[in-house]
């Protein structure tokens, strides 16, 4: 498999695990929401008992968000890996072995101007 192949199923996977991710967070009810339950209200009732929901969906948030992070950092791997093989690829580059010689104009007389000497004209006169 060439490195665009594995991008486009990386970058595939990080929108799914993203998506699931932000489903389940909003999924997820407060912490104020249990104390209902232990007050005798109906959701004790619920799929998952009274704390087995929160306990999924905590394990389930913590797995998607490694998930998320892993991911993340193999694409940030293969664009370092697509980054260095562009060198290969005779793609110049902005290094340069021509000497750079830098010049400074010199008057005529080889007189360096003075402060006074050279703002003669930009203060006008009152």
């Amino acid at each position: 498999m060439d490195l665009s192949t594995i991008e486009s199923i990386l970058l595939a996977l990080l929108v799914v695990d993203a998506i699931a991710l932000t489903v389940l967070v909003l999924l997820q009810q407060g912490k104020g929401a249990d104390v209902g339950a232990s007050f005798g209200s109906g959701s004790a009732s619920t799929m998952f008992g009274s704390l087995g929901a929160a306990s999924f969906f905590t394990k389930a948030t913590a797995w998607l968000a490694i998930g998320f992070f892993l991911i993340t950092f193999a694409l940030a791997y293969v664009a370092k890996e697509k980054a260095g093989a562009a060198g290969s690829l005779g793609i110049p580059t902005a290094t340069s072995d021509v000497p750079v010689e830098l010049t400074i104009p010199v008057e005529s007389d080889d007189t360096i101007p003075t402060v006074e000497e050279s703002r003669e004209g930009d203060v006008p006169d009152l």
